[in-house]
């Protein structure tokens, strides 16, 4: 019997959420875990006080985030998992902790992508922050770093 029985994988559409998706997908199948996919709509831009004008509209966010839970939940399946889809409004780090507490998650698997101090700053998209908001093991998946060449 598996440590992880309960797994929270943390989906987007980006080369690393994908290859987070399909990786989490593996591991959740060899170990027989209850999976949860889990999608946040991040609402950071707007709650941080700043006059910004979004891109995209927060109705097309959400609807873009559902999508993305269906397609994620579908290419679970054709892996052999089935998951339970989430979605969320809020911070990525602040949400995944709740969620990982309200389902008591063992273990999460997040996607990391690499960014500067300022950006991590000024997004609060700082991954270490989640390590210290949550009781359970984390996987990160790291983004493939292209090889440079002089």
């Amino acid at each position: 019997m598996s440590s992880y029985q309960r797994i929270l994988l943390c989906y987007d559409a980006t080369a690393v959420g994908r290859r987070t998706l399909r990786l989490g997908a593996h591991l959740a199948r060899d170990l027989h875990g209850e999976t949860h996919l889990l999608a946040v709509v991040d609402d950071t831009e707007w709650t941080r006080g700043v006059p910004v004008i979004p891109a995209v509209s927060f109705e097309l966010q959400e609807r873009t985030a559902k999508d993305l839970l269906h397609e994620g939940v579908d290419e679970l399946a054709d892996l052999g998992v089935v998951a339970q889809r989430h979605l969320a409004v809020g911070n990525p780090m602040m949400e995944i902790s709740a969620f990982a507490k309200a389902l008591d998650i063992d273990l999460i698997v997040i996607g990391h992508h690499r960014s500067g101090r300022f950006y991590r700053w000024w997004t609060g998209q700082d991954e270490s922050r989640l390590l210290d908001q949550v009781s359970c093991s984390v996987l990160v998946i790291m983004e493939p770093q292209e090889l440079k060449t002089h």
